[in-house]
């Protein structure tokens, strides 16, 4: 479905991107989810996160769950994930979901980001001690 739009990738991620892959004339709600790297897990600072793939089940499996919540929401989505070490404050991932009406935009976003966790190959490895830690 040509409307999907998946990253998977080591740089950056574009919040901006993301948004224009879903906006346009029929669109009349967008969500965003913008998870981000915390500078704490367990109670104690860390620099980052390094996240691993399976990067081919990843693509495909991401692909799926933004595939569902357009069909089930009459949305365009794209979601955006990083791998590889990812510093505090930076994205990790990114959905975004547009649709004719905010509910629908609302219900995709929060589709996609929840069926991510459950079902993509992605995985935490590592933290990162925070400098001087």
């Amino acid at each position: 479905m040509e409307s999907i739009r998946i990253r998977l990738t080591s740089s950056p991620l574009d919040v901006g991107e993301a948004l224009r892959c879903v906006g346009g004339p029929e669109t009349g709600g967008v969500a965003l989810f913008v998870g981000t790297v915390r500078g704490f897990e367990e109670g104690r600072p860390i620099g980052g996160i390094g996240y691993e793939a399976y990067e081919g089940m990843a693509l495909k499996e991401l692909a799926a769950c933004a595939r569902r919540a357009e069909e089930r929401h009459g949305a365009k989505v794209a979601v955006f994930h990083r791998f590889g070490t990812v510093p505090v404050g930076e994205a990790s991932v990114v959905v975004a979901a547009a649709a004719p009406h905010r509910a629908e935009a609302f219900a995709a976003c929060r589709e996609v980001i929840e069926s991510i966790k459950e079902s993509v190959p992605i995985w935490k490895s590592s933290f990162l001690e925070a400098a001087g830690g």
